[in-house]
Formats: structure tokens, sequence, C-alpha cells
């Protein structure tokens, strides 16, 4: 019998308040810090570290930059450097050294309008080959950067001439399991969803959710690609089994309906791939778990492989406030630590209990 207390539980830990509008927040790897990304209302951007000490959060350094910045990531940096990668409202990729924050060590003019998502590849250990940041923006490019690299970027995904442009909101990188192979999937506002190969310069597969894809997320980005989430305005997610992939019918899913708001964010849990945050607009937090089919995958009546979806059970909700929650990370060093923070100006460090029984 399953008591209420065997359950895991989310606690907000820490709660501080800003005096800005706050749209992202990311744990600094290998450090009780995190840093927080957004705008003050006179119109500049903002940097600010915060350090956990004793149960609270102490800001250590704060700095102001230009432009507003929308998104940031720690994907494609060393653990020696621990360099974050932002993308702010006019289009502007900027890599970071948080210990001399005062000028950019990397900076190209990526795209014409706001970077609306940004991920990275292939630092901190996670991922074969060469460190790459992925953008995604309004004007309805996707392009992939190599921090090595000035300027140009070394993949750029954008519409045929005379498609319409579509404001592309969320990106991530996957596949990344050797040397030659890695994926972005993105999302896109009017619910299209494509797996771009690297590889082979290509369109793998693309799908429509009907309605605008608010974040997808690979389980992991280091493996043979296994599952993706795609969050989306109306409240509902889909995870996609993307082990086999069907000539005709793509990638088998399951979807559900948690949040009755948009979902803005999922995160899977850095030590179990097979549990996942979803943060809605309500201000609420829904922690789920995968569970897989006994087979995976089936023949057709073609003798065409085709994936076989698994099913999803909430573990726990909690509403921390009554405005979205934007951003939400996961420790990667802490299981079950994670920040997250809100249009509510301010930031929560949660802890979220007895994930290792789950």
């Amino acid at each position: 019998m399953s008591s209420p207390l065997t359950k895991p539980q989310i606690i907000a830990h820490i709660q501080k308040s800003l005096n800005y509008t706050v749209f992202d927040s990311r744990w600094i790897p290998c450090s009780a810090k995190f840093v927080c990304l957004g705008n003050f209302p006179r119109g500049t951007g903002v940097i600010q570290i915060y350090e956990v000490q004793h149960g609270e959060a102490h800001l250590i350094k704060e700095v102001e930059k230009p432009k507003p910045i929308k998104c940031g990531t720690f994907g494609a940096t060393s653990f020696q450097q621990r360099h974050i990668a932002t993308g702010d409202f006019d289009g502007n990729l900027n890599i970071w050294n948080l210990e001399a924050p005062d000028l950019p060590v990397y900076t190209a003019k990526a795209h014409k309008e706001i970077i609306n998502s940004i991920d990275g590849v292939g630092g901190l250990g996670i991922g074969d080959g060469a460190p790459e940041i992925v953008t995604g923006s309004r004007d309805g490019t996707v392009k992939v950067w190599d921090p090595r690299q000035k300027d140009s970027p070394v993949a750029n995904m954008e519409p045929v001439e005379g498609e319409t442009k579509r404001d592309c909101w969320t990106v991530a990188f996957g596949h990344a399991f050797n040397d030659q192979d890695r994926c972005v999937c993105a999302g896109y506002d009017n619910g299209d969803v494509k797996l771009f190969d690297l590889r082979n310069m290509s369109v793998r597969w693309e799908t429509n959710i009907k309605n605008g894809v608010c974040c997808v997320e690979f389980d992991r980005k280091d493996i043979n690609m296994n599952k993706l989430v795609a969050t989306s305005l109306e409240g509902k997610f889909h995870v996609f089994d993307m082990r086999t992939q069907h000539p005709a019918n793509g990638f088998a899913s399951v979807s559900e309906k948690a949040h009755k708001s948009t979902i803005w964010q999922v995160r899977h849990l850095p030590q179990n791939r097979d549990i996942f945050m979803t943060a809605g607009g309500a201000g609420n937090l829904h922690l789920w778990k995968y569970e897989y089919p006994a087979q995976r995958s089936k023949k057709d009546s073609d003798g065409a492989d085709v994936g076989v979806a698994g099913s999803v059970s909430l573990l726990q909700n909690a509403t921390l406030s009554t405005q979205p929650i934007a951003s939400l990370d996961w420790s990667p060093d802490k299981q079950g630590l994670c920040v997250c923070s809100g249009f509510d100006q301010s930031v929560r460090v949660l802890i979220v209990t007895k994930l290792n029984a789950v």
C-alpha cells in the first residue's frame, strides 16, 4: 500500500524576489550557484549569480547588459571554464566568462530578431564531438554554432524561398552518441516539430502537434535517440519514442493533457531519464514518470518496424505561484535539487524528495 509520504514531495526551499523580469535560470555546474538572466524595466539585460548557503540564496554578482537576455546554456562549455552562452532580444549570441563577465569571450550577430531558445552539446562531458550551440529565433531560422569558429554558423536551417517563416520557440540537441551523429529538434509557433539530422544536413522527420510548441527536450543528449518530449500551448505534452522510425508514420507517441494552461518547460531528471518535470502557465509543476511498454516495436502488415508508445504517470504536482513558471533547471550534481523562475519576478530553489525510490 502506498501512503502519500512514499511519493516524491516538491518542497519550496528558497524563494527570492527580484527587481526585474527573469526569463531563464541555470545551475552553474559543479557548484551551489545558479545564474538568472532577464531584463530590467528600463530595457537593459541582466545577469545575476546567486549562491545557496544555509537555506538562503545570496547575490554574489550582478552585471547589466545593453539588451535583455532571453535564454542561456552551459551545454557547450568545459568543467574548467564553465562559460555560459546566452541569446538576447537583439539576436546576439554571446558567451560569458562568469568570473569576468564585463565583455563576452565570444559574440556573433546570430539572428535578425530575438533568440527564443538556446541549447548546447559537446561540453561538460555530455555528447561526443565538438562543442556546439544551437539557437532558434523569431526570424524563423535555427542555427548551429561552433564557439571556436567566429561569425558564421556551421549549420543554418531556414525556410526555403517563398515558404512562410514561422517563429521558432524552442530548440534541443540529441543523438550525440558518437563523433559524427548529432540531431537538433526545433518546435515552432504553428505546432510544427522538426528533427534535423546534422550529419546528413537533412530534415529527418517532421510532425505537427496542432498547438504552438513551447519546449522540446530529449531525455538524454548523448545517447542514441531514445525519447523526446514536446510541450504545447493548450496544456498538452507528447512523448515520442525515438528508437523506431516508421517510413510513413514516423515515431510512436503518447500525449497527456496535464495543465489547464500552457506548458512552458519540460526538463528530464539528469540522474534518471524516465522522470521529467513540466512547468505550467498557472504556476504549477508536475512530476512525471514514463513507463516503457513490454515491447517497444512491432511489425506492421508490410513487415516494417513500427514503434510502440509507453505510458506516463503523474508522481506529484505542486502550485508555486499564480504566474507562469518560465524556466526550470535540475542540478546536474545533486539529485532532486532544482531552480525555477517565473513571471512573478521571483526565483525559487526546490527540493524534490524520494526520486531514488520511484
